[in-house]
């Protein structure tokens, strides 16, 4: 019997790293509630000031008795016996003791009542804060009262729980999009692949056509989202930029695509520094640009590049013909895969949906602004601004 054809060698399953795990917080030693120890050091506090009021009552009145024995001479009524120093010393130590103690209890209970009045905002910040690390994004501390400390304390808390509630949500949507997305060119390779091995004579060449094409839309879904990854979490540094380069690169790097969806693409403004981040602007300018190419009229369409000046902004404004579009649907076109109605070309350029988020995400880390406007006869405006260098 011939020899069986040796099994195909399996490649080893890929290690994946485990996942860190939460740090441990060490264990804290069982100490005074802040409460008690302002409550303490209010006490403290009145039992000095006592202290020290009964010992200057008591120095400055004192030196001006004699000691040992006292008489008064008087006219009238003959000579008297009067208290010395020592007399006054034994009559004045006991009351002034019970007056200290009492002046104890009193800053006591006083301070205890006062320190939690003054705590409370931070109890409730406390059980909003609990609420939050038990899941509840919900969750907040509307502390009312005038403006102090406390107050701007909260409504920081809130703001930052405003922002980590959107975040959270927006990134709940973006893989939701993401997954479905991704579903699709798999889906479409291997529907391609279900077919070839159906078919008894396939149609090779034309096969791998498809099958490229549905690779390199996966591919270039994968590259946006890490794109948009790693401007989440790397803040880029700032130097001062020529605007007016980066949108030129694009222009020259977008030309042959311009000319083969037959759209005609100008470039015009002046140098324009601005306080940014060159490999993200020239980014930037790559997707609006791209973005105007791919969403605009199947023919005879434009699209104009133009840098300004405005106001100690230096601005990016891209526009292009096209369909026209809901107001409200541009509000939406910064969000990932959000291609609005009628705006996509036909022919596989519809792009990955992807372009207009990684510019916002790419304004917002910057400091700047993006500004979408749909054009009255038709297309889009999209300004980028940012604070002139």
């Amino acid at each position: 019997m011939p020899d069986a054809p040796p099994s195909p060698a399996v490649p080893p399953a890929p290690t994946v790293p485990p996942s860190p795990a939460l740090p441990l917080r060490p264990a804290r030693a069982v100490g005074l509630s802040v409460r008690w120890r302002l409550t303490l050091s209010y006490v403290a506090l009145v039992a000095v000031a006592g202290a020290v009021l009964l010992g200057v009552v008591a120095l400055w009145l004192l030196r001006y008795v004699p000691d040992g024995t006292v008489y008064n001479t008087d006219p009238i009524d003959g000579t008297s016996w009067a208290p010395n120093r020592t007399d006054i010393i034994r009559a004045f130590v006991p009351p002034a003791t019970w007056a200290l103690l009492g002046l104890i209890a009193l800053g006591v209970l006083g301070g205890w009542l006062l320190a939690g009045r003054v705590l409370r905002p931070l109890t409730v910040i406390g059980t909003t804060a609990q609420a939050v690390r038990d899941g509840d994004l919900d969750a907040r501390i509307a502390l009312p009262g005038r403006d102090d400390e406390f107050r701007r304390l909260a409504d920081v808390f809130d703001g930052m729980l405003d922002r980590i509630q959107h975040d959270m949500e927006r990134e709940r949507r973006f893989a939701a999009s993401a997954s479905h997305e991704l579903r699709t060119p798999l889906a479409i390779t291997r529907a391609l692949l279900d077919v070839a091995e159906a078919d008894p004579d396939p149609d090779v060449p034309q096969l791998l056509v498809r099958l490229r094409a549905a690779n390199e839309r996966a591919i270039a879904l994968t590259e946006a989202l890490l794109l948009l990854t790693r401007l989440d979490a790397r803040p880029p540094a700032r130097t001062p930029v020529d605007l007016s380069l980066a949108a030129e690169g694009a222009v020259e790097l977008l030309h042959d695509v311009a000319a083969s969806h037959d759209v005609r693409l100008d470039v015009v403004g002046d140098p324009v520094i601005v306080h940014g981040d060159a490999a993200l602007l020239d980014q930037l300018a790559l997707n609006l640009v791209q973005n105007a190419l791919v969403h605009n009229l199947h023919s005879g369409g434009s699209a104009s590049v133009r840098t300004v000046s405005l106001g100690g902004q230096g601005a990016l404004v891209v526009e292009n013909t096209g369909e026209r579009l809901d107001p409200a649907v541009v509000a939406t076109l910064v969000e990932p895969f959000q291609r609005g109605a009628g705006r996509t070309r036909d022919g596989g350029h519809g792009g990955s949906g992807l372009g207009l988020a990684i510019a916002g995400s790419i304004v917002e880390v910057l400091g700047g602004s993006l500004v979408l406007t749909a054009r009255p006869e038709g297309g889009l405006r999209v300004e980028a601004t940012f604070p002139l260098s």
